[in-house]
This record gives C-alpha cells, sequence and structure tokens, in this order.
C-alpha cells in the first residue's frame, strides 16, 4: 500500500512539466524555451541518473536508498524560497528528478520481491498508484500553483510528497530470504558489460523501450488529432487522458491474469493490443475512435505492470534494482526522442495518418523483440 501511494508521485510530475511551464515562466521570468532545458535535465536525471543509482545502489539496503530519496525531496520542497536563478532552479529539479526516479527503480524492483504466486497482481497493484499519478497530478500541479503561486504551491505538493516517500522508506525493504549482493564497483561494472554483449538483452532493451515509446509518440499529437476528429480542445484532453485512466484498470487486471496464464503470454498479448488500439485510430469514424482510446488504455496498463515481473524472471534476484535502472535507460531514451520525432512527422507530412502508421510500426517492432527476447527465457 505504502508503494502503490508512493508511486502516485513518481510519474506524475516529470511527465507534468507542460503544466509547470507557464507559471514557472512568470514567476522565474524566464523564457519557456530556457525552461525547457531545467526540466529536460529533470527527465535526464529522472531516467538516467536513476538508472546509475540503482545499479550501483544495488549493494546497499533499499530502506537506506529509499530514506535518502525521502530526505532529498523534503530538501528540495522549500528550496524554490531560496533561488531566483535559472542555475538554482536547475539544481531543484535535478535533484527531485533523481530521486523521483529512484524511488520509483527501488519500490518498482524491491516490492514484487516478496510475492512468488501472486507476484503479477502484487505488482498491478503498486502500478495503480502510477497509473493514478498521470491522471491526478497534472490537475493537481495546476490547481495548486494557480491558488497559492509557485514557490508556495511547489512547497506544498512536494512536502506532501516527501511525506509520502518517508512512509514508504519505513515498511520497503528486500525480504529476507532475498540475497543481497555482495559485487564491488568493478564487479558491477563487468556485469554490464556481459550482460550488453547478450542477444537476449539487446533484443528485450529494444523492446521494453519501444513498448513504452509508441505512448510517447502517440502524445506528442494526439491531442491535436482528436480535436481535428472534430472534439473541442476539452474534449480532446480528456480523451488523451482516458487513455491514462482505462490504464489503472487494465494494470490490475492484467497482473491477476498473468498470474494464470502466464506473465510472457500476457505481455505480448499487451503489446498486440497496442498495435490493435493504434491501427484503429486509421479509421475516421467517432465510435471507433473511443473504442481505440480504450484498446489503447487496456494495453498501456498491462505493459507497463507486466514488465516488471517479466525482468524478474529472467534476471538474477540479487540484481533486482540494477536490472530495473539499466532497462529504464530504453525507456528514457524513448521519453527523450520520441516527442520531437512525432511533432516533426506532423509539421512534415501535415496530418495524422503517416505519424499513427509511424506509432503503429513502433509497437509492432516492440513487439516481435520481446518476443524473440523472451522465447530464449
Amino acid at each position: 500500500m505504502a508503494g502503490a501511494v508512493a508511486m502516485i508521485f513518481t510519474f506524475g510530475t516529470p511527465l507534468s512539466y507542460g503544466i509547470l511551464t507557464a507559471p514557472f515562466s512568470d514567476a522565474f521570468a524566464v523564457s519557456p524555451l530556457v525552461l525547457s532545458v531545467v526540466f529536460g535535465v529533470m527527465l535526464f536525471t529522472f531516467f538516467f541518473g536513476s538508472a546509475f543509482v540503482g545499479v550501483f545502489g544495488v549493494r546497499f539496503s533499499a530502506q537506506r536508498v529509499l530514506l535518502a530519496c525521502a530526505i532529498a525531496t523534503a530538501a528540495v520542497a522549500p528550496s524554490l524560497y531560496l533561488t531566483n536563478s535559472i542555475v538554482g532552479l536547475g539544481i531543484v529539479f535535478a535533484v527531485y528528478g533523481l530521486a523521483l526516479g529512484t524511488f520509483f527503480v527501488l519500490v518498482a524492483s524491491v516490492v514484487p520481491r516478496w510475492f512468488d504466486v501472486r507476484r503479477g497482481a502484487a505488482t498491478g497493484l503498486i502500478f495503480v498508484g502510477n497509473g493514478l499519478g498521470l491522471f491526478l497530478l497534472p490537475p493537481i500541479w495546476q490547481y495548486v500553483l494557480g491558488e497559492y503561486g509557485v514557490r508556495q504551491g511547489f512547497l506544498a505538493v512536494v512536502g506532501v510528497n516527501a511525506a509520502v516517500f518517508l512512509l514508504a522508506a519505513l515498511v520497503c525493504r528486500r525480504p529476507r530470504w532475498v540475497e543481497q549482493t555482495t559485487a564491488t564497483t568493478s564487479d558491477l561494472i563487468d556485469w554490464l558489460s556481459r550482460l550488453g554483449r547478450t542477444r537476449q538483452f539487446q533484443l528485450l532493451f529494444v523492446g521494453i523501450a519501444l513498448a513504452f515509446g509508441w505512448y510517447q509518440l502517440f502524445a506528442a499529437y494526439a491531442v491535436e488529432m482528436f480535436a481535428g476528429r472534430g472534439l473541442s480542445a476539452a474534449s480532446a484532453s480528456t480523451a488523451f487522458g482516458l487513455v491514462g485512466g482505462v490504464s489503472i484498470i487494465s494494470r490490475v487486471g492484467s497482473g491477476y491474469l498473468s498470474d494464470s496464464v502466464g506473465v510472457r503470454r500476457t505481455f505480448l498479448v499487451s503489446l498486440a493490443c497496442t498495435s490493435v488500439g493504434l491501427a484503429l485510430l486509421l479509421v475516421p469514424i467517432r465510435p471507433v475512435l473511443f473504442l481505440a482510446i480504450v484498446v489503447l488504455g487496456l494495453g498501456l496498463g498491462a505493459t507497463a505492470t507486466l514488465y516488471i515481473p517479466l525482468l524478474m524472471g529472467i534476471y538474477a534476484s540479487d540484481m533486482d534494482s540494477a536490472v530495473i535502472g539499466v532497462f529504464n535507460v530504453g525507456v528514457g531514451i524513448a521519453s527523450l526522442v520520441m516527442p520531437p520525432l512525432g511533432t516533426a512527422a506532423v509539421t512534415y507530412f501535415g496530418g495524422y495518418t503517416v505519424p499513427v502508421v509511424l506509432t503503429i510500426s513502433m509497437s509492432l517492432l516492440g513487439l516481435v523483440t520481446a518476443a524473440l527476447a523472451t522465447r530464449e527465457s
């Protein structure tokens, strides 16, 4: 339960940067372009910095690392009262992004270790918090910043975030029956080198990255495409949000299903479901559009839930956070590359058919590479 609540804050804030831009631009008298660099630093530390901590922090107690994240978050909460510079703002969001990403990696890799028979269901329950964060944090940030201002609003939200992280840090630890790795830094570097040379890892790294990359690509043009199909601006935004809303349901359902029919099979079905949903977007009929949103939400939620137990079943248990951290790099690369790729595709081709086809191709490639990689397990 503590892990699920903590997950609300992990992805919710980094992916809410579009809502933060205007208030922070006014408060700090900087252009949105400059702020995009600051938020880019947050995304970098969220994905890549946390991957580094996940790999080299696997030697340490999970509770200690999570407690450090809670302390860092608490220290960041009042920090906007202490800086007026863009450099200071960059440091604040770099530290905050690192704390959020590291917390995600640790909770996602440690909590499922407590479960064997119902690992899929347990992971699904944890990731309900992740889905709720994508659904709730954007409007919460918008309301708080508008009502209380940037500094006080940031203090309020991040302060609550720190308290939740502290609660999770106090109860989240590795099970006693899971061995704690004794690998040195040199051993971990050798492990990474050996891992990177295996065909299974290379395929799975690409497959996991594309399993989430399609959503980042889709997000770059979805709202505008929905509006072009006759929806109002508000309805188009709501329709896009429904993809995340439906995914909350499938996060739990897919976990229970995977415990019955197997994680690999359910994971691959979720990727196939995504491809079907994207293909439905090519049909310019409004009822089909809403069907596509539902199918995409089902696929997204299942994929986001099941990739953790999938990886846990392939790699050694004593390298839990290291494994999740490494694959988080692939997700981070997709998050940085796909949005500008989607925007460029819409601008260059002047429509949405080619971007949708490109997104379908990404999803299918993720399905094929993941199927080939997991077949070897």
